[in-house]
């Protein structure tokens, strides 16, 4: 088995050996207290009820863990947007969030379409799933403070290493005032790409992902990323990134990838410090390791996994690859750092 290799001999402890620090990760939880359902193509089973005691298990786990993680990654769609339709999603929300309450660690929220579906932006921002006030400042370096006007941020949970929070719903239909130019600006670019009357539906789509569950980057938070980058290049840190969606088509469906995908890859490989991206969203999971040597791991969501398994996972850092720990139908990842990439304390 690879990780054997990986495992140094008892007598001459290799420095990358040592684990520096862990994380959680978790998606789709899409909690409803609702009967079984299926996804909208009525082929795969939904456990919304079932969801809570997922994320309950997931976290006595984590409390449970010898080394605790430092922190865990939501990774968006904590609630489902059937809550809105029954005018429940205060309530199922509140429940989630007191079920997190009982984790001992610090849990960072990602937004994704279910969280509009329920909310507005302004709602969320007011909300507790806005964990902004868990960021890090870079002294002197205001061009990497992320603007108000989207919902991003990075903290450094280890020295060295920066984790990097982004908007997937920046460009978006979804939860925007709708007399807005910002809106009006979203729906032209959803209909230049999808004449569709079901804006939710891909079909005969020469672009997939441009349907309205899906959002993009918005130029001023691509501009930002970059400045981040910059400076964690600049001081030879390494980078996670998170968002609800995806954005590389060998790791994802690709009805489900960011509508500009294509430009956060390319501000993401004009740098050397990215080693991973954590997305949520495809429910089936996925994982591509891409020419520049990022890894792309699309996590399985909760919400698809069957009462008896479960589906999240706790990521273990080294100076020389990161592995993902899975549970129940989260498989196991070894990933390595490319070799310019690696080094030593």
């Amino acid at each position: 088995m690879e990780v054997m290799d990986d495992k140094p001999k008892p007598e001459a402890p290799s420095e990358s050996s040592e684990r520096l620090f862990s994380f959680g990760v978790i998606a789709d939880i899409q909690y409803a207290d609702l009967e079984d359902g299926y996804n909208f193509q009525g082929n795969r089973r939904r456990y919304y009820r079932h969801s809570l005691l997922h994320l309950q298990g997931a976290i006595e786990d984590w409390n449970n863990e010898s080394s605790t993680p430092c922190c865990v990654l939501q990774l968006g769609d904590i609630i489902d947007g059937y809550n809105a339709q029954y005018e429940v999603s205060e309530k199922s929300l509140e429940l989630v969030m007191d079920t997190f309450k009982k984790l001992k660690v610090p849990v960072h929220h990602t937004w994704g379409n279910h969280e509009f579906y329920n909310f507005s932006r302004d709602y969320l921002t007011n909300s507790k799933l806005n964990t902004k006030f868990l960021e890090d400042q870079i002294v002197h370096h205001p061009e990497t403070m992320p603007s108000e006007d989207y919902y991003a941020y990075h903290f450094v949970p280890f020295p060295k290493f920066r984790f990097i929070l982004l908007d997937a719903y920046d460009l978006s239909v979804l939860g925007m005032d709708q007399s807005s130019s910002k809106y009006q600006q979203c729906m032209k670019i959803l209909r230049e790409h999808n004449p569709n009357t079901e804006l939710n539906s891909p079909q005969g789509l020469s672009e997939p992902q441009f349907v309205q569950f899906n959002g993009g980057f918005s130029q001023e938070q691509l501009n930002w990323l970059n400045e981040v980058l910059t400076f964690s290049d600049r001081n030879q840190e390494k980078v996670v990134i998170v968002s609800h969606l995806p954005i590389y088509p060998e790791s994802s469906d690709s009805v489900c990838l960011a509508w500009n995908y294509r430009d956060a890859l390319a501000v993401i490989w004009s740098h050397e410090c990215v080693v991973c991206f954590f997305a949520g969203h495809t429910h089936d999971g996925g994982y591509s390791e891409d020419p520049f040597g990022v890894h792309h791991v699309n996590l399985e969501g909760v919400i698809e996994t069957a009462p008896d398994s479960q589906a999240f996972g706790t990521v273990h850092v080294y100076p020389d690859k990161m592995m993902l720990e899975g549970r129940g139908r989260v498989p196991d990842r070894i990933m390595n750092y490319k070799k310019e990439r690696a080094f030593h304390f």
